[in-house]
């Protein structure tokens, strides 16, 4: 581990942000969501240099008083195939090509598959605890191999794995039995899923109830709901209703929260002005900031010391392209690694010029021919991105 993925939780520590959840946790060395995430498989010792990374990632989180959760995925069918060719998942269906995107291809996950990944989330879970982690958070969202167990777009299993919303949810129930089993009781267990997602068959807000109150019978301390898959993202596609009153999946909450008394209810996906996360609680217990936390490192202390009331608002082209949305977040946390002030989403020569870098990067990728040298976020070029040092605004 790098001190690249030390420096951000920590930025986002020392300024007050209540819960850190970290990127992505990997639990096989060649089934990654992205060339350079972290990387916790079963054959990890609780020793090491490994060991000790993650030790000094969570003291770096915790050093001002945030609890600090890791976020750990399998990507199943959603695996780039410049990474390997095949992969697992629920049924072999493959994920068409999206975002300039090729896809591996998957083969239905034996019981011996599903064994070993039960065990390779679990065996994360007890790691991330014996490393002074605060507790997991089960990436079961946005398409990844629990989410592809638990939608039936992309679960036509025949046994005991597929069908009904009860098989399909024993992925998740086996992996949450064991995790228990093998963390202290105070260990915050914590999943990340779908309230919706927008295609025929996938999941609706009913099935969401059913597998929340599922989840709270297994246990689990909080769910964070959120929506779409690679296929289709859900961001993109919001009425301007939905835009005005941020929050794009609240709308398909209401009827899941009230059948959670014990497990706490967050939500995440467009909260941009303290006005929108305040009336939100009503309904809630807690809300999620991504993007803007990319932009804003310091956005949670500003809010409750009262210096801002909202985050701020990139220009159109960021707003209405998740992608280049998506993309200009990773290079913002790259700069703020590089000792660099993020560059300004709302200032329309910043965003061309990163479209630029973002191009030359893409053409990087296409020259690899394959080649896994070409990974992360792009580079910035312009002084108007990259001029000012971290901690004096644009």
């Amino acid at each position: 581990m790098s001190q690249a993925l030390i420096c951000v939780p920590f930025r986002w520590g020392e300024n007050e942000w209540g819960t850190i959840a970290t990127g992505n946790i990997d639990i096989e060395f060649d089934m990654l969501d992205a060339i350079g995430d972290c990387i916790i498989t079963p054959e990890c010792p609780f020793s090491g240099p490994r060991f000790e990374a993650f030790q000094e990632m969570a003291k770096a989180a915790k050093a001002h008083g945030s609890l600090v959760v890791g976020q750990v995925t399998h990507p199943g069918r959603q695996l780039s195939a410049r990474i390997r060719k095949d992969t697992i998942s629920a049924s072999a269906i493959q994920h068409p090509p999206k975002m300039g995107t090729e896809y591996a291809k998957p083969r239905e996950a034996t019981k011996e598959d599903i064994a070993r990944a039960v065990d390779g989330f679990a065996h994360a879970a007890e790691y991330l605890d014996k490393s002074g982690y605060d507790g997991i958070q089960l990436h079961g969202a946005h398409g990844y191999l629990i989410a592809q167990f638990l939608s039936e777009v992309s679960n036509q299993r025949t046994d005991e794995y597929g069908g009904s919303i009860s098989n399909r949810l024993r992925f998740v129930a086996d992996i949450a039995k064991e995790i228990r089993r093998r963390t202290r009781p105070d260990f915050i267990m914590g999943i990340k899923v779908n309230s919706v997602e927008f295609q025929e068959k996938g999941i609706k807000p009913a099935e969401a109830r059913i597998m929340c109150e599922t989840f709270q019978e297994l246990g689990f301390d909080y769910v964070e709901l959120s929506g779409g898959n690679h296929e289709d993202i859900g961001y993109g596609s919001k009425k301007e209703t939905t835009l005005k009153r941020e929050a794009y999946f609240l709308e398909f909450v209401r009827d899941i929260v009230p059948h959670l008394s014990k497990t706490k209810k967050i939500l995440t996906g467009g909260f941009r002005t303290t006005a929108a996360m305040v009336s939100a609680l009503d309904i809630l217990d807690g809300i999620g900031l991504g993007r803007p936390a990319a932009q804003e490192p310091r956005l949670a202390k500003d809010i409750l010391s009262g210096t801002v009331t909202s985050a701020i608002r990139p220009v159109d082209g960021i707003v209405n392209d998740v992608r280049l949305s998506l993309m200009s977040a990773g290079s913002q946390m790259t700069q703020i690694v590089r000792g660099q002030e993020p560059f300004d989403l709302s200032d329309e020569k910043a965003v061309e010029s990163f479209k630029k870098d973002l191009a030359a990067y893409r053409d990087k990728i296409i020259a690899a021919k394959g080649s896994l040298e070409v990974h992360g976020f792009p580079a910035l070029t312009d002084p108007a991105t990259n001029s000012h040092p971290y901690g004096v605004p644009y």
